[in-house]
C-alpha cells in the first residue's frame, strides 16, 4: 500500500484561521503606525509654518496678510509655505491653514483630509507663543499623546 504525501483540509483550513487571526491583530497596529508617522510628520510642518509666521512678522511687522491672496486667514500663501501635509509632495493627509492672524497673534491649523480623515487625534492648533493643541479628537484622546 502506498502512503500518500500532503497536507489535509482540515491542516491547511487551520493555517488560514491562524493567519487570519494574525492579520487581524496586526493589520490595526500597523495602520495605527501609519497614521502616527503621519501625524509627526505634520506637527513637524506645522512648527515649520509657524517658523515661516515668525519671518513674515520679521519683514512686515505684523502677521496680517500671511495666507493666500495677502488675506488673514486661509491658506497660506505659496511664498510664504506649503498648504499641505508632507510639504515635499505625494498624497496630502493635512490641510495646513491660518486660523486666525492679526498684528501680534496667529493660530495655525491642520486640518486632516484623505486618508487621515477620521484620526483619533482631529485637527491640529498652534499659537504664536507655541500653544499645541487638538480639536475634534475622539473622547478621551489628550493632545500629548498626539504631539
Amino acid at each position: 500500500m502506498s502512503k500518500s504525501k500532503g497536507f489535509t483540509l482540515i491542516e491547511l483550513m487551520i493555517v488560514v484561521a491562524i493567519i487570519g487571526i494574525i492579520a487581524a491583530v496586526a493589520y490595526p497596529s500597523y495602520q495605527e503606525q501609519v497614521n502616527k508617522s503621519r501625524r509627526g510628520d505634520c506637527t513637524g510642518a506645522l512648527v515649520g509654518l509657524a517658523n515661516a509666521m515668525e519671518r513674515f512678522y520679521t519683514v512686515n511687522s505684523t502677521y496680517r496678510g500671511a495666507a493666500d491672496g495677502g488675506a488673514d486667514t486661509g491658506a497660506p500663501a505659496a511664498t510664504l509655505f506649503s498648504a499641505t501635509c508632507p510639504v515635499d509632495g505625494g498624497t496630502p493627509v493635512y490641510n495646513l491653514t491660518i486660523a486666525q492672524a492679526n498684528a501680534s497673534q496667529f493660530t495655525l491649523r491642520a486640518t486632516p483630509t484623505g486618508a487621515q480623515t477620521g484620526d483619533r487625534c482631529g485637527i491640529f492648533t498652534l499659537t504664536n507663543t507655541g500653544v499645541k493643541n487638538i480639536a475634534s479628537a475622539a473622547a478621551g484622546v489628550e493632545w500629548e499623546a498626539c504631539w
